[in-house]
């Protein structure tokens, strides 16, 4: 892949951005400003160059991607080629898909709390419950 970037480093919400971290730059410039992103394990502001081969913890979501950057692109790429940009640590894509198939888990098995507003016969056994407790 080409580098984009015309140089050999380029601003870390740009890069982040190119590579699908967040669907905005400014957005991932909020991030990074919002300590959600450490690069070479060290907080970083926005304009901060990055380049081939530093070391990126990125927090999005509750998720933590432990990412090292392969290949710079100023230009937003599509989902397989952004991919190609960054080579994620085994450890962290591991804990980050046991994580995704527990909160899938949770989901399945229904909702917390009732969904909307109680139906008449819900209206009923809950009145008749509350008087018999005032009793």
């Amino acid at each position: 892949m080409e580098n984009d970037a015309g140089g050999e480093k380029i601003r870390i919400d740009k890069w982040l951005w190119a590579a699908r971290f967040f669907k905005t730059r400014s957005l991932a410039a909020q991030a990074v400003n919002g300590g959600k992103v450490q690069v070479n394990g060290g907080r970083v502001k926005a304009a901060r160059l990055i380049g081939p081969g530093d070391l990126l913890v990125v927090h999005k979501a509750g998720l933590e991607f432990i990412v090292t950057v392969r290949e710079l692109s100023a230009r937003r790429l599509s989902a397989p080629a952004a991919a190609r940009l960054y080579e994620e640590d085994p450890a962290s894509l591991a804990r980050r898909q046991d994580l995704q198939a527990e909160r899938r888990l949770l989901r399945q098995a229904g909702p917390l709390r009732p969904a909307g507003r109680p139906g008449k016969r819900d209206r009923r056994l809950i009145k008749k419950f509350t008087r018999q407790e005032e009793t």
